[in-house]
């Protein structure tokens, strides 16, 4: 990571922000905004919510849900390839056993 940090103007629902970030990270800021925005609008556009604090709390609330949701997948990819693994690697040493055995 760098030490170097920069501003960004992000803009969302319309309205300017500056935001002192890494200069590295930067690119990884202005997609978040994007993403942020995007949700804001799409939430706003519905009609549903009104104001812009519960507007940003129903997009913030949405992406949390998303990434919860895709850590309790990647969770459950990583048992079962952990399972697959383990059994692939006990059939390969049961394999080279048996190989060893042939030898003597």
């Amino acid at each position: 990571m760098s030490d170097t940090t920069t501003q960004v103007s992000v803009r969302i629902l319309e309205k300017e922000y500056q935001i002192a970030c890494p200069a590295d990270a930067r690119n990884d800021l202005l997609n978040s905004a994007a993403l942020l925005n995007g949700r804001m609008r799409e939430i706003r556009d519905s009609g549903k919510v009104i104001g812009l604090d519960r507007i940003a709390v129903m997009a913030a609330l949405n992406i949390a849900n998303e990434l919860l949701s895709s850590r309790t997948m990647d969770e459950a990819l990583e048992t079962r390839l952990g399972t697959r693994l383990r059994s692939m690697r006990e059939r390969v040493e049961a394999a080279v056993e048996r190989g060893r055995q042939l030898e003597f």
